[in-house]
């Protein structure tokens, strides 16, 4: 973001109070997804969400996972809805459980039509203590300051005419003329709730689960993002949910300011148009006509996107072991629209997004395993000096004084390294 614009707000929060919230919300904080599909051509709907419920095996309750972790397997529109449970994300973890669950909606023949979409439900459960309302209003204007931004990072459309499946059950309509500046979000909500243009649940950045306490701080947080459009890749799945995370995180670093403006009125207005190119119902087969996006606004839009990207980059930084950050940034450039208007099939498109995100595995060899494990068990202690540990160890794992200065390079940036002088051995800061 080149020129931050801030409104002025007196409930800024202090440093103290945006580390803790920070901390709170990344501790607690669990991210589900509402994957939709089309029925199989030929196959009655209830067979084959039948057959679907019996390979997933839903457990029917947030408290257990089940197998794929699956709450259930309901009817929606024209084909199925499959709810993931909910959780804390961990990349390798969600990765993996994606794969399974798009593995069994692929080799049934799911199909990702113009109807389906991929909704992200962001929530706190059982958090003990009301939210700032700052921190939910700078969420929702960096949702709206960045819209057409994240519409294109998250299309899903088979040509360059249709990117974006119709704007009917994800409207913008309503979020782009509501901000948080006059409007409170109690307010915000009351408004989308009493729309005639937007039904409740249809917008954007869904508020309907979210619960206020009489002060209008945030007593139940429970934000459902409902704009991406369906995605039968797994790797970019997992990219999207940690995106939603980082936005809201970023939302409470910003919230020691004031709340984020969405731009000046010329800037806006282009956001406006953007919005309606890229998200309306004129497209045939419940598509969005977007024949108005040429390769200029393609272009302006991936700048866009790479803004957004380098806002978030230092929120992902922090994350280990996290390729997110590599995969949004193909996505910004090709996002599944565009891999797929380019004649790529779903099987194509992971790899090429799972090939990105492996770019960015430590590749660390049995050695450097050992290693890791001599430092992280402190096997080596009580020694006099850096010195000594490193010819202590590097005899005990059969590794020349040269290759164990290039490992310990290696391990210092991934983890941080560190001679503890009080135990006498290395010990990793993270």
């Amino acid at each position: 973001m080149k020129e931050p614009i801030l409104f002025r707000r007196n409930d800024c929060l202090s440093h103290e109070q945006a580390l803790y919230w920070k901390d709170l919300l990344y501790r607690t904080i669990k991210i589900g997804t509402e994957i939709e599909v089309a029925v199989p051509k030929g196959m009655p709907r209830p067979a084959f969400e039948a057959s679907v419920r019996e390979t997933l095996q839903p457990s029917g309750s947030f408290e257990r996972l089940g197998p794929y972790g699956v709450l259930d397997v309901i009817t929606e529109h024209a084909g199925i809805e499959v709810r993931v449970i909910g959780r804390q994300p961990y990349f390798s973890a969600l990765q993996r459980q994606y794969t399974s669950i798009l593995r069994v909606l692929s080799e049934q023949g799911g199909r990702p039509r113009a109807t389906c979409g991929l909704h992200f439900h962001t929530l706190t459960p059982g958090l003990a203590e009301p939210g700032p309302e700052i921190i939910l209003a700078n969420t929702w204007n960096l949702v709206r300051r960045y819209a057409p931004e994240l519409r294109f990072l998250t299309s899903g459309g088979d040509s360059l005419a249709a990117l974006c499946r119709r704007r009917n059950y994800t409207s913008h309509l309503e979020m782009v003329r509501l901000s948080p500046v006059p409007y409170c979000m109690s307010e915000i909500q009351s408004e989308l709730k009493a729309s005639h243009t937007v039904p409740e649940h249809n917008n954007f950045l869904n508020l309907e689960h979210v619960r206020f306490n009489a002060a209008g701080n945030v007593s139940v947080f429970h934000l459902e993002f409902r704009f991406p459009d369906a995605d039968l890749s797994p790797t970019s799945i997992t990219a999207k949910t940690f995106l939603f995370l980082a936005l809201l995180l970023k939302a409470v670093e910003l919230s020691q300011y004031g709340v984020i403006h969405v731009g000046r009125i010329a800037e806006w207005r282009r956001k406006c148009q953007l919005l309606d190119w890229l998200s309306n119902n004129d497209g045939p087969l419940a598509t969005s006509d977007t024949h108005n996006i040429t390769p200029e606004i393609i272009e302006e839009l991936r700048t866009g996107t790479r803004e957004l990207l380098e806002l978030l980059k230092p929120i992902f930084d922090r994350w280990e072991h996290n390729p997110s950050f590599e995969v949004l940034a193909l996505l910004a450039e090709t996002p599944i629209s565009l891999l797929r208007s380019s004649g790529r099939g779903w099987g194509e498109i992971e790899a090429l997004l799972a090939a990105r995100a492996s770019a960015d595995e430590t590749g660390l060899d049995q050695a450097d395993q050992r290693l890791m494990r001599a430092i992280e068990l402190a096997e080596l202690t009580g020694c006099s000096a850096k010195q000594v540990w490193q010819w202590q160890i590097a005899r005990e794992l059969f590794l020349t004084p040269t290759e164990l200065e290039r490992r310990l390079e290696q391990l210092d940036r991934l983890r941080g390294l560190r001679w503890d002088e009080r135990i006498g051995t290395m010990v990793f800061r993270l």
